[in-house]
Formats: structure tokens, C-alpha cells, sequence
């Protein structure tokens, strides 16, 4: 199944995948399309809690791990792109993310 919401600043899409039951909980990915000129720290957001999964070099796509630790069930979450150069900061629309699942946010250019 795939979702896409619109967002303030990019676009979000997650991704689905059913897989085969394994004793170790599966990756979750978080696909950042960086369409901007400024390279972006990326963080996400869960309640008050802030955690910086790295840095989306502008013009480029890049795979981030989304930590076990931050996933308990299905669980919301939001994600920060926030320029290393700039005010810009745009802020995704909450996401219920799961374990295994691959997100996508695109950032657009400007």
C-alpha cells in the first residue's frame, strides 16, 4: 500500500512492504530526495522528542535509518529539514510509521 500526503514545504510517501516474519525487527528507512540547493540536517520528531538522523546534501537522494528505538508499534512521527545555510525549516505532516516500512520526502527546490 502507498501513501502520499501533501506536506508544507515536500512531499511524504510511505511505503508498505510485507515481508517475511523475522526474529529481528526490520529496517526502517527514510528516502530523503533533496531537490534544494542547501544541504539539510534531517531530524525526526516524535512528541517532544527531536532526533537528528543526518545530513541531505542539496541535490541529491540519500538513505537514512529511522532507530528501532523511536518505533514502538505503529507509530506517528513528523521530520524536520532544516538547512545548514538558511531560516528555512519545513516540517512534515504527521506519518504513523512501522517497522520495515520506507519513506520517502521529497524536498522541493527554493
Amino acid at each position: 500500500m502507498r501513501r502520499i500526503l501533501g506536506i508544507f514545504a515536500f512531499t511524504l510517501t510511505a511505503c508498505f512492504h510485507n515481508s517475511a516474519p523475522s526474529s529481528t525487527q526490520p529496517a526502517t528507512t527514510l528516502r530523503v530526495q533533496n531537490q534544494a540547493f542547501s544541504d539539510m540536517t534531517i531530524y525526526l520528531v516524535r512528541g517532544a522528542e527531536r532526533v537528528r538522523l543526518g545530513t541531505a546534501r542539496g541535490l541529491a537522494t540519500v538513505f537514512l535509518t529511522i532507530p528501532a528505538s523511536a518505533l514502538h508499534g505503529p507509530t506517528p512521527l513528523r521530520f524536520v529539514a532544516n538547512p545548514i545555510a538558511g531560516s528555512r525549516q519545513p516540517v512534515s505532516e504527521e506519518i504513523t510509521v512501522t517497522a520495515g516500512d520506507e519513506i520517502t520526502l521529497m524536498i522541493p527546490p527554493g
